[in-house]
């Protein structure tokens, strides 16, 4: 199939997983199952927001303590597409069993949702080091950007296809009805997933074997703890990207629940603000991507970050529906945008040969390890005060201090030639 090995139709079979996967994101992380998580099966209150930290961070720190390593791991097997299919497939099965979740089976819920979780979260590391491979440099930031409007399409779509689902609300004999989201979820993710598998070209394989993956993942991680002073450009924007990314993942995580508790959003004012926030959030990630390529990805973020901290300042002070879905309408052309542009500044910042693992840093312990704090921290200060407004003042500081770190990475700052000599 000549015309599947394409750039552009290999381009497009990438992106089409990026459609494929916030189907997960939508309708378990964002609206269906962390509403359903809060309001039936731990029962309502602070105490659900508490929980429901607390589930997403332990699972984004597993996911941190073992990506960098698998993603070392697939460097070594040159397995990507491997690596990303264990992830995929354990993501869609523990989605589909979420649909026999049901009031009080808080442990159940917690342990589904973690390894679900995982699956999405861990499978990045390896979807996301593909963008090297697929394009030039000069041009990361649109095909990192159509990566996200896909996303964002598959994101609308999904919410579509739910909403009849959700008609009568969080009721008892509409239970069922809204489980079958999950399902859908799952089915969704399984289907537009499969072109990827099927048709993207990976690299030639090494011919190591079974555990000799995992141990040369240990080892080159370990190497480059060791020798990251190599790539101390690298390390600052890593660091950088740990803060405002927590921001960015508590948003994701808890912006629904803001809406039902403080500002009393019913279920279909909640579907109808994600719809809003997903058309903005694909118009948003091709425009912040030509906007990379044309500015660079450091100006593209800075400009994100300063409309993400005038975000927060205003869902702190609105009390008004309307001016939330107009604070929705910014917060999904920056959602998109400040993913796009940061994942483009990765792959131009990382050294070939090293894609993956690389990834499994950006992606693992700086994407997922900073979720561990911010969505903990949102949860336990909504628990604490008894108000979750003052749990978006602490999104907020991540947002300005990651903007600040971020003026200190150099765009165009090679790594020391000498590095791989260190690996030998």
């Amino acid at each position: 199939m000549p015309m599947l090995r394409s750039p552009r139709s290999q381009i497009a079979v990438w992106t089409l997983f990026d459609f494929a996967n916030t189907s997960f994101s939508v309708l378990i992380v964002t609206v269906g199952f962390s509403l359903y998580f809060k309001e039936i099966i731990v029962g309502g209150g602070e105490y659900g927001d508490f929980l429901w930290g607390v589930t997403v961070s332990i699972s984004m720190f597993l996911t941190a303590a073992i990506s960098p390593v698998l993603g070392a791991a697939s460097d070594y097997s040159h397995r990507k597409k491997q690596f990303l299919f264990v992830f995929t497939v354990v993501s869609i099965l523990c989605t589909a069993m979420m649909y026999f979740l049901q009031a009080g089976m808080i442990a159940w819920a917690m342990v589904l949702f973690i390894l679900a979780n995982i699956g999405f979260e861990g499978g990045l590391v390896f979807y996301d080091a593909f963008l090297p491979g697929l394009t030039t440099e000069k041009s990361y930031g649109r095909v990192s950007g159509y990566g996200f409007a896909m996303g964002y399409v598959g994101s609308l779509a999904t919410l579509l296809i739910a909403m009849p689902l959700y008609q009568s609300g969080f009721i008892s004999s509409n239970l069922p009805s809204i489980r079958f989201s999950f399902v859908i979820a799952a089915l969704f993710f399984l289907v537009f997933s499969m072109p990827l598998f099927l048709f993207l070209l990976d690299r030639s394989r090494n011919d190591g074997k079974g555990l000799s993956y995992v141990r040369e993942g240990l080892h080159r991680v370990n190497d480059t703890v060791k020798h990251l002073r190599h790539y101390r450009n690298v390390a600052r924007f890593l660091l950088a990207f740990f803060l405002y990314n927590d921001g960015i993942l508590s948003v994701i995580a808890f912006s629904s629940l803001f809406a039902r508790t403080s500002l009393n959003f019913s279920l279909q004012e909640v579907l109808a603000f994600f719809a809003v926030v997903q058309t903005t959030a694909i118009l948003g990630s091709v425009l912040f991507g030509v906007l990379t390529d044309h500015y660079g990805p450091k100006r593209t973020i800075t400009l994100s970050l300063l409309i993400w901290c005038a975000i927060v300042i205003g869902a702190y002070f609105t009390t008004s529906k309307t001016f939330f879905y107009v604070i929705g309408l910014f917060a999904g052309a920056c959602l998109g945008g400040t993913q796009s542009a940061s994942r483009s500044f990765m792959a131009q910042l990382t050294p070939k040969e090293r894609e993956a693992e690389f990834f499994g840093f950006y992606d693992g312990l700086c994407g997922k390890a900073s979720a561990v704090i911010g969505t903990f921290l949102f949860g336990f200060i909504s628990y604490l005060t008894g108000s979750e407004r003052f749990a978006v003042v602490s999104i907020g500081l991540f947002f300005l201090i990651g903007l600040l770190l971020l003026q200190r990475v150099k765009e165009h700052e090679p790594y020391e030639e000498n590095y791989e000599k260190t690996f030998t």
